[in-house]
Formats: structure tokens, C-alpha cells, sequence
């Protein structure tokens, strides 16, 4: 992290179908309602039980600005993916922790619409590549249910390594669910 306590520069580019990668913005909490309304069958196997407040687009701007502030106190990185102005995905370096472990963990999901297309594998790659050359980060962790293959083809693809299994690590869809642990080594 800089000296100053700014947040250092956030990946941003083109990714395949037209997609950009880019900081989560102050303005970004309609679009994300939006986004996760439009996903919101595509979703729900794969993540925690949302209530319906969650949906709405003052809800999602009050999330906005707590990611906001955690970035400019250097503990995330919140982006999202972008195709004609409209949000279809996130990517999310969370709990960054720097001294001697230089660790962050990864969560990510896409439109269903751009599913299987590699713009997730293009937007991981993007987000390591980031905490690597920027954050100074050794360590990618990421974890996934164990029956979420599409997720564990992008983890591979991107250089992940599968460590073990968390037996009822996360409570997703209603339930404490187990899951498959990755790592990406950052730095030889």
C-alpha cells in the first residue's frame, strides 16, 4: 500500500463480448440492484440467502459506500464488470492482509447472459495480475461450493491450485455447505 494511505491504482481494461473491468463508483448502487435482480435465479445457489431489501437500489448504494470505505482503509478491492454501461459482474479482493502473510481473498460471479464465455477467467487473471504488481500481495485464496465446476475451470485456468476442503464453511443457500479450497501463489 502507498505511503500516503491512498488506495494504489485498480485494474481496469477491455475483457472479451466488450466488457471493462472498473472500480466499484459512489453511482454504482442502482446498476447493482439492477444487476443482481437480473441474476437473481442465476445466484442464489452459489451465495448466502439475500433478503428482498437487498434488491433495492438504496440498499445496494449504502453497500457501495461501506466497500468504498474499506478499499480507501486498503483492506479491499470492490470491481465490477461493465457492458454498455450496464453492471454484469463483480470481482472482489477482500481482507487483504499485508506483513507477513500479504493474503486476499477473491470472490467473483458474472451475468448469466456472458456465463462460459472466459470473461471471468480474463477478469481474475486481471484482478491477481493487481494484487501482485500493486498490493505487493503473495497469496490469492479462494473457495467454492464443491459442485461449482464452472467456477473451479476459471480458478484453474487462472493459475490456482486446489489446497483441501472446508467441511460447512460457508452458509450458502440456506445452508452450512462445504467447500473446495484454491490458492494462487503469487510470487515464487
Amino acid at each position: 500500500m502507498p505511503a500516503t494511505g491512498n488506495p494504489p491504482s485498480v485494474p481496469s481494461g477491455a475483457l472479451p463480448d466488450g466488457v471493462t473491468l472498473r472500480l466499484l463508483d459512489d453511482d454504482d448502487g442502482p446498476a447493482l440492484a439492477a444487476a443482481y435482480s437480473r441474476n437473481r435465479a442465476h445466484l442464489e445457489p452459489w451465495e448466502p440467502v439475500r433478503p428482498p431489501e437487498f434488491y433495492d437500489a438504496d440498499r445496494q448504494a449504502g453497500l457501495v459506500a461501506t466497500e468504498l470505505r474499506s478499499h480507501e482503509d486498503g483492506r479491499s478491492v470492490p470491481l465490477v464488470l461493465v457492458r454498455a454501461g450496464e453492471i454484469v459482474g463483480r470481482v472482489n479482493l477482500s481482507d487483504i492482509v499485508l506483513g507477513a502473510f500479504r493474503n486476499t481473498h477473491l470472490g467473483y460471479w458474472v451475468d448469466a447472459s456472458l456465463a462460459g464465455r472466459g470473461v471471468m477467467t480474463a477478469a481474475v487473471d486481471a484482478a491477481c495480475a493487481h494484487a501482485r504488481d500493486d498490493l505487493g500481495l503473495h497469496r490469492v485464496q479462494a473457495a467454492t461450493l464443491l459442485h461449482n465446476t464452472a467456477s473451479q475451470k476459471v480458478l484453474a485456468r487462472t493459475g490456482f491450485d486446489r489446497i483441501g476442503t472446508a467441511p460447512s464453511y460457508l452458509r450458502i443457500a440456506g445452508r452450512w455447505q462445504d467447500h473446495a479450497l484454491f490458492q494462487r501463489i503469487l510470487h515464487d
